[in-house]
Parts: C-alpha cells; structure tokens; sequence
C-alpha cells in the first residue's frame, strides 16, 4: 500500500518532468550535432493482419455451371454455380463446411486474409443464392467464384473455380 508521502513523491517527479530546463544545462547542439541525434522518422503503420480463416473440407471444389468458359453469350448473363462437399449459408450464419459464393467479374483475386470487397467487380451471394442474371457490356469478361466464410473471408484453402472467359454480344 502507497503511502500518503510517497503518492506526493510521485506527483512530484512527475510535475518535474514538465518543467523548463534548468539554467546550468548543456547549450544546444549545433544543427549537424542535433540531426545525428534526432529520433528517426517514424515506420510506416503495419499492413492489417489477417484474419482469422476456416478451413475447407477436403476434397471441396466449386465451379461454374454455366456459362461455358469461350461461350458467346447476351446480357442479362445467367451464371449458375457449383459446390462440392460443402454446404451454402447465409453470411453471418456461423456454421462449419459452409460458405456462400462470391463472384468475381473481370478482377483477379482479393486478398485472402481479409474479407472480399464488395463493388461491382465482387458481387456477394450472402443470402446463399446459387444463380444469378448479370448484366453485363457487349464485350469480353472473364467470370470467377470464390467462396467466403460467414464472415466473407475466403476459406483456408481458398476455395475458388477456374476463371470463365465469356463473350458478350449486343
């Protein structure tokens, strides 16, 4: 137990350590003295950890149904999805060997420690949808599932499908 003695000790150091210098101090270092000892500039903030993944049954797989990779196709683009031995939840759902998909249009892959984007480019099926109509310019896209956690996560392996090239016409 602190005594009533010691605490103002302390307040004491502590009430110091803010005061002006004293006069008999050092003078002040010569500008190339004070850049030698001047602190270094501060490190960059670390890039975010990852997360936290689950991980993917063995022998999990998902894929495109259609359409076909080189299909020519017309817009709104009806894209089915496929899933091998794991089961479809609604994000948020906290459930092991589950996941819901995430399809990823014309864009490489997201980060896998950290949850997938969503924009037009990562369109998020977290209700558990296993189709969708696109609507999509006259042109050449490439179409790829990834599945997420409840959380969006991509699972630990990811589990993601061949990229699908489709032509659009108008």
């Amino acid at each position: 137990m602190l005594r009533r003695g010691t605490l103002i000790l302390c307040f004491g150091i502590l009430a110091a350590c803010g005061s002006e210098p004293a006069t008999d101090a050092a003078p002040e270092a010569a500008p190339a003295e004070a850049a030698e000892s001047a602190p270094a500039p501060a490190e960059p903030a670390p890039a975010p950890a990852a997360l936290p993944r689950q991980p993917s049954p063995e022998g999990a797989s998902v894929y495109i149904v259609s359409p076909a990779d080189g299909e020519t196709v017309t817009s709104p683009v009806r894209v089915v999805f496929g899933l091998r031995v794991l089961g479809v939840a609604p994000a948020g759902i906290v459930m092991d060997n589950t996941g819901h998909h995430h399809l990823l249009v014309d864009t490489g892959l997201p980060d896998m420690g950290l949850p997938i984007p969503t924009d037009e480019q990562h369109v998020h099926f977290g209700l558990g949808q296993t189709e969708a109509e696109l609507e999509l310019a006259p042109g050449t896209h490439t179409l790829q599932l990834l599945v997420g956690d409840y959380l969006h996560i991509p699972h630990d392996p990811p589990l993601m499908s061949e990229v699908v090239t489709i032509e659009v016409q108008p």
